[in-house]
């Protein structure tokens, strides 16, 4: 189906949870998308993915995925099992029973994946998509893998002219073989503060800001815990901005929002995962108030990543932006945070896109899109 021109309801299966450490935080963009899309337009089917990464049929309520009395949301190991082969001739889902066959449940028209971290917004969901035929809501193989990985992202984004933080890659080689030497040419390369991350995770989980040489070591550890390999970057010292960023509808290159600002008050460092999720301490200001000559620049830069890598459908873009008005970029996120009160909704709400249509957007994009080399 190439449009929803037809009488036939649009058949949406949307996915989440997952194997990363942002699980619960892909269950919440999911209830949030659950809950305003349009039955009459929509068959909606609910796909979550177990911690264990076993595909389960899950309730169509919403509810049972937001944060309740501060406990996270999970995918819960039961329900119907469901398997989504890699044949571009049977785009069912496949219900698979112990000891009985295999039934089909529904054909899907297009996956919705709302899967953040590894195993879902790095090429790998992608990559089986695009093999069963099934199109889907974001970017393809290429772009999320690049993405989702900051050390292959940076090199790229480089190459587009966009200014970034020095920084050093951490392989876990590097670190099993000679860890001391790894300490000496960051220690070398990078003036204090600097922030260690996982080079592939998300929801700043696993991030550090190291003050002191001394606090390397255990800052790079605590990273490997989620990732193997490590990137430490040069804190840049500056405001926090983030910018959404959408196909345009006719199908011709990227559009950006609005900008907005995150700032974090109380005794959190940085934007980190309690900030983020947990805590009520972190203010958003939509649209950001910044010079119309910033706010322009971080919006092109914003789709000039975008086009570096190759990204579709939507991303978010953050940066921060120096006291002397330097705009430089920090990442980009091809799966972002998708409550209603995330950054991106919020910044397209801004924008004139409010969240029911945005969702309506990404899907309609997808379905023009395709899947294939394009």
């Amino acid at each position: 189906m190439a449009s929803g021109s037809s009488d036939k309801r649009i058949s949406v299966a949307v996915v989440f949870g997952g194997r990363s450490t942002e699980h619960a935080i892909s269950c919440i963009s999911a209830g949030s998308v659950l809950r305003v899309l349009d039955r009459d337009q929509f068959d909606v089917i609910p796909v979550g993915i177990t911690t264990e990464g076993r595909w389960v049929l899950a309730p169509d309520e919403p509810a049972r995925l937001a944060i309740t009395d501060g406990e996270l949301p999970a995918v819960a190991d039961e329900g119907v099992v469901v398997v989504l082969a890699g044949d571009p001739t049977n785009r069912d889902l496949v219900v698979q029973a112990p000891g009985e066959v295999p039934s089909s449940l529904a054909a899907v028209d297009v996956v919705f994946p709302l899967l953040h971290g590894p195993y879902g917004e790095d090429g790998t969901i992608q990559g089986l998509l695009e093999l069963a035929g099934v199109p889907y809501v974001g970017s393809g193989v290429l772009a999320s893998a690049a993405a989702m990985d900051k050390a292959m992202a940076k090199p790229l984004l480089a190459a587009a002219g966009l200014t970034q933080a020095p920084y050093v890659v951490v392989t876990d080689r590097a670190w099993t073989v000679d860890e001391p030497s790894v300490l000496h040419r960051v220690h070398d390369a990078l003036p204090l503060p600097v922030f260690v991350k996982p080079a592939r995770a998300g929801s700043s989980v696993g991030i550090a800001r190291v003050t002191a040489w001394s606090e390397l070591p255990k800052a790079i550890e605590a990273a490997r815990e989620h990732d193997p390999k490590v990137v430490v970057e040069q804190a840049v010292e500056g405001r926090e901005i983030e910018c959404g960023v959408l196909e345009r509808e006719d199908g011709l290159g990227p559009e950006a929002s609005e900008c907005a600002e995150i700032i974090v008050k109380g005794n959190h460092e940085f934007y980190d995962f309690e900030a983020k999720y947990l805590d009520d301490v972190t203010e958003l200001r939509v649209p950001a108030d910044l010079p119309p000559a910033i706010l322009g620049a971080i919006r092109a830069s914003a789709c000039a990543a975008y086009d570096a890598l190759g990204c579709e459908d939507y991303a978010r873009v953050d940066f921060f932006v120096t006291g002397e008005g330097q705009v430089v970029i920090n990442e980009v996120n091809t799966i972002p945070g998708f409550t209603p009160i995330s950054m991106f909704p919020r910044m397209w709400a801004a924008s004139g896109i409010d969240y029911p249509q945005l969702v309506e957007r990404l899907i309609r994009s997808a379905l023009r899109k395709g899947v294939g080399l394009r």
